[in-house]
């Protein structure tokens, strides 16, 4: 377009863009422009976690060789922590306080050593879980994948770190007489199961953590709480016997609780069906799917808010 001035000059003036008057919003829509690290849909999500399960797995791989590096003792510390841990327990909790009553010394000490091995499982998944986003904000900053691959390759981490443990916790059972026996097959559901509710908590504890980073520092004290109301240490029926009924079912209803009792079952031979609550298979895979579907939605649903801020 052009003018003429007072003076006789012609101004040649801009073209109107095709542009004005358009919002933010029309123009990303007419450019096919997208929000920097939106969060994609259900479906999309997940096959995009399908495409990563390579680097999920190499990642927990890398963090469980990496753990230990420091010590002199390496990967030993995998088995040997849990172990010890038992150790300080039986002292405390079986020798001096009596919390094996009402069962002999060949099915205490396997109760207990499987108790401290399955929930170090969860508590580790919980704990790595809420760091999961925070203690790495670097990658999560400079790489775009699935935020959720992190949490899920920790629980993942846990899972294998257990397998180690498992090979003890075997030589414990045959030690005190448990020998391996059709039940043992029920192992594998257990820990299938228990790592479904490890992976929801772990994701569920991934988002609060990246929004209050001092909930890390909380979390140990959550930890031993649960794992002393989960009967890690002692039966809960037969410790509760002279409280009312509904305590220990509430007790023995807990998820932590459940997958011990489980793994226990199929384990120990003087540790029978009568030691479980009713209906425990339902329960368990109730826990599973619940906290595993769970888990993913509610992380899935702050995924553009990672790493900002």
């Amino acid at each position: 377009m052009s003018e003429t001035t007072h003076d006789g000059r012609v101004v040649v003036s801009d073209r109107p863009s095709p542009d004005d008057g358009l919002s933010a919003t029309e123009l990303a829509a007419k450019y096919g422009l997208a929000v920097s690290g939106a969060r994609p849909g259900l479906v999309e999500y997940v096959r995009q976690m399908w495409g990563r399960r390579h680097f999920i797995l190499a990642f927990s791989q890398a963090k469980l060789t990496a753990q230990y590096s420091q010590a002199k003792l390496g990967q030993l510390w995998q088995v040997a922590t849990p172990l010890l841990n038992a150790l300080v327990y039986f002292l405390i909790f079986g020798l001096i306080l009596g919390a094996d009553r009402g069962m002999p010394r060949e099915v205490y000490i396997p109760f207990l050593v499987t108790g401290v091995f399955v929930f170090t499982f969860t508590q580790s998944s919980v704990m790595a879980g809420v760091r999961a986003i925070s203690g790495n904000l670097g990658l999560v900053r400079a790489l775009h994948f699935p935020r959720a691959s992190l949490p899920i390759s920790f629980a993942l981490q846990q899972l294998q770190q257990l397998m180690f443990s498992m090979i003890v916790l075997f030589c414990v059972a045959v030690g005190f007489g448990s020998y391996p026996r059709l039940s043992w097959l029920l192992i594998l559901p257990v820990l299938v199961l228990q790592f479904l509710f490890n992976t929801g908590l772990a994701l569920i504890m991934a988002r609060m953590g990246a929004k209050t980073p001092d909930l890390a520092q909380l979390m140990p004290f959550v930890m031993r709480t649960w794992m002393y109301a989960s009967g890690v240490m002692f039966s809960i029926p037969v410790m509760l016997e002279d409280h009312p009924k509904w305590i220990a079912d509430v007790l023995q209803w807990n998820p932590a609780a459940i997958y011990m009792d489980l793994m226990r079952f199929a384990l120990i031979d003087g540790y029978g069906s009568e030691n479980l609550p009713p209906h425990v298979w339902a329960v368990a895979v109730g826990w599973a799917v619940l906290i595993a579907l769970g888990g993913f939605v509610y992380f899935w649903k702050a995924e553009e808010r990672y790493g900002r801020g």
